[in-house]
């Protein structure tokens, strides 16, 4: 029988090889650590995407 490779990537935050499978709940991070670092700067506004800046929230309800 074939033997099963592991894919390995490098974790986004630490550059450090990851495993990349089921075992993996951080994946594509390498650990816990580096997944809440990522999410921490999401929160911070450190990342975003792009869009358009001129739609708000009140714009997706009709008006009465």
């Amino acid at each position: 029988m074939a033997e099963k490779k592991i894919l390995k990537v490098k974790c986004p935050t630490c550059k450090k090889k990851a495993v990349y499978s089921k075992e993996n709940f951080s994946r594509p991070f390498c650990s816990e650590r580096c997944r809440l670092i990522d999410l921490s700067q999401w929160f911070e506004e450190d990342y975003s995407i792009a869009g358009d800046d001129s739609f708000s929230i009140d714009d997706s309800y009709e008006k009465e």
